[in-house]
């Protein structure tokens, strides 16, 4: 029996996507230049034991498996493989639980992150993790790369909320990973090694997130600058003045005039740079963290500054600023950069990101949660100009060592994927990714789950997965 006729027996044809015009748009995710392949199958299951059905038939027939939630990653972390299978989790879409006493939800992977986070927010509870893809990002891609967002300066990642995680592993066993209490020790954090992994060390069927009590309504201050490195010294004076913002996110001149162009919205302004900062403290600590980041602003040159009064344009200057990707992709094809560095070198960041610009004739457009130094580049090239696409590689490999000399990684939450296997090869000693690859094959000895990804090399087992990457 092949492969295919065996997944299918052991779910039902409707669960399995064979045509290969429909398989083409599973088998990459949102990173432009990321290389893919054809996939043998895709399968879409809606349970836990439907998941260990497939991964066990891939490892009886060898057969490498790249797990995928909305496709929404800036990787290529969920792309295929020539011959994989695409194990798709948008069916797994169940709210299973809200506790509001022990302050935690649990839900299946394929549950968008807005939706949970809205279903949260009606028992006066709310899960803080807010990647600019959280109206189409799910929860399971999101612990996949433990992804961050706008409020994570103050509230931090993914990792920061998963309690626990159902997950079946490379050699399909469904196991239960970490625990429903506050506290517990007991044992290795199976669960946080899990997030951030990629799909290379199991396929996560069911999510326990922690919860916290609704917050006070935000104060934001927005303020204009001439370059980026002026907006970057204003972000380390905030951090300098011990305020933590509950957002604090740079935007330029670029990707509003972008926005501008796609949903008209008439937020264009004469800047070159816009700092969008927010407080969620109550009462006279908010008023007091507000009128600190308007002066840290002011002192660092701000053309102009002042806190919004009027909450339906606040809200607009940050809906700009999640929809700066889509409407900069539609200039041409983006090679999305995320380095982190720390928050004193933001402004010796983003000059350097400017000097990568002018010294490889690219144009890279800047949005970054810039309050915990994770920067986000955008080099975007005309299409189908070959020596551009050129220069543009050459200017991610550039800010990647400019990231790495400033003490910085090579990613802050969009993941390793395919994109960024070198740089991590130069963040990590020989010793650590033998550490890496030692856990990996613990976990996934046939080395069928997402091979080739996040490392360049993989040990494959003797048996069988030798040739998948």
């Amino acid at each position: 029996m092949t492969l295919v006729d065996e997944v299918r027996s052991l779910l039902g044809a409707d669960r399995l996507i064979e045509d290969p015009d429909v398989q083409a748009s599973y088998s990459h995710d949102e990173a432009e230049w990321a290389p893919h392949g054809a996939p043998l199958l895709v399968v879409r299951p809606r349970t836990s034991a439907e998941v260990q059905h497939v991964v066990r038939a891939c490892l009886r027939h060898r057969v490498p498996i790249v797990p995928r939630g909305a496709g929404t990653g800036l990787s290529g972390g969920a792309n295929a493989l020539d011959g994989c299978v695409v194990l798709s989790t948008e069916q797994m879409t169940r709210i299973v639980e809200i506790d509001p006493v022990e302050r935690l939800a649990v839900a299946q992977p394929g549950v968008v992150n807005e939706q949970l986070r809205a279903a949260c927010a009606a028992q006066g509870l709310w899960y803080p993790p807010d990647p600019a893809s959280a109206p189409w990002s799910t929860i399971g891609g999101n612990v996949a790369t433990n992804a961050g967002g706008l409020c994570c300066v103050k509230y931090g990642v993914t990792r920061d909320y998963v309690l626990a995680l159902e997950v079946v592993t490379g050699t399909g066993e469904l196991v239960r990973l970490g625990r429903r209490t506050a506290k517990g020790v007991a044992g290795y954090d199976l669960a946080g090694l899990i997030v951030g992994s990629e799909g290379t060390l199991g396929v996560v069927t069911e999510v326990t997130v922690r919860l916290r009590p609704a917050r006070a309504p935000e104060r934001t201050v927005a303020g204009y600058f001439d370059s980026v490195v002026a907006a970057g010294e204003a972000v380390r004076a905030v951090s300098e003045a011990g305020v933590v913002p509950s957002a604090l996110e740079l935007v330029d001149r670029h990707c509003l005039a972008a926005v501008d162009a796609w949903k008209n919205m008439g937020l264009s302004v004469d800047a070159n740079v816009v700092l969008l900062g927010r407080t969620d403290a109550p009462g006279l600590a908010g008023e007091t963290e507000a009128a600190t980041m308007l002066a840290c602003f002011e002192a660092a040159g701000a053309t102009w500054a002042a806190q919004s009064t009027d909450q339906e344009e606040a809200d607009a200057l940050f809906a700009a600023r999640r929809l700066a990707y889509p409407a900069l992709e539609r200039l041409g094809p983006v090679l999305t950069e995320d380095v982190c560095v720390p928050k004193a070198a933001v402004p010796e960041m983003l000059g350097r990101v400017e000097a990568a610009a002018r010294a490889n004739d690219v144009l890279i457009a800047n949005i970054a949660h810039a309050g915990d130094g994770n920067l986000h580049p955008l080099i975007i090239t005309p299409a189908d100009d070959d020596a551009a696409r050129l220069r543009a590689q050459a200017a991610f490999e550039q800010i990647i060592g400019d990231a790495l000399a400033l003490g910085g990684t090579v990613t802050g939450e969009h993941g390793v994927g395919l994109l960024k296997r070198g740089g991590l090869a130069r963040e990590l000693s020989p010793a650590v990714q033998a550490m890496h690859r030692a856990v990996k094959h613990a976990l996934d000895p046939a080395g069928i789950l997402n091979p080739g990804k996040v490392f360049a090399e993989q040990k494959q087992s003797a048996e069988g997965a030798a040739g998948l990457a």
